[in-house]
């Protein structure tokens, strides 16, 4: 099990903060694909990987990095600012 927090418009596609997921996802990709795969508000959200940035545990991550003993997801766009 696997808290994921989505943030800005990827929380505003799909229509959550946040929620429990039960997955048997190695990577980040992989669970982005179960996702995508669950409903077409989410298969919105993720249309465009390169668009989003993800954060294990509270760290920066990559798509391909494994879930192995991470509580924590969070997808968010690229932070812009001055």
């Amino acid at each position: 099990m696997v808290e994921v927090l989505y943030f800005a418009w990827v929380r505003e596609r799909i229509g959550l903060a946040r929620e429990q997921v039960e997955t048997e996802a190695k990577t980040v990709a992989d669970l982005v694909a179960e996702l995508s795969a669950r409903e077409p508000r989410y298969e919105a959200a993720f249309a465009d990987t390169s668009a989003l940035r993800v954060a294990l545990d509270q760290e920066l991550s990559e798509f391909s990095d494994p879930l192995a003993g991470v509580r924590e997801v969070a997808f968010f766009p690229p932070m812009t600012g001055g």
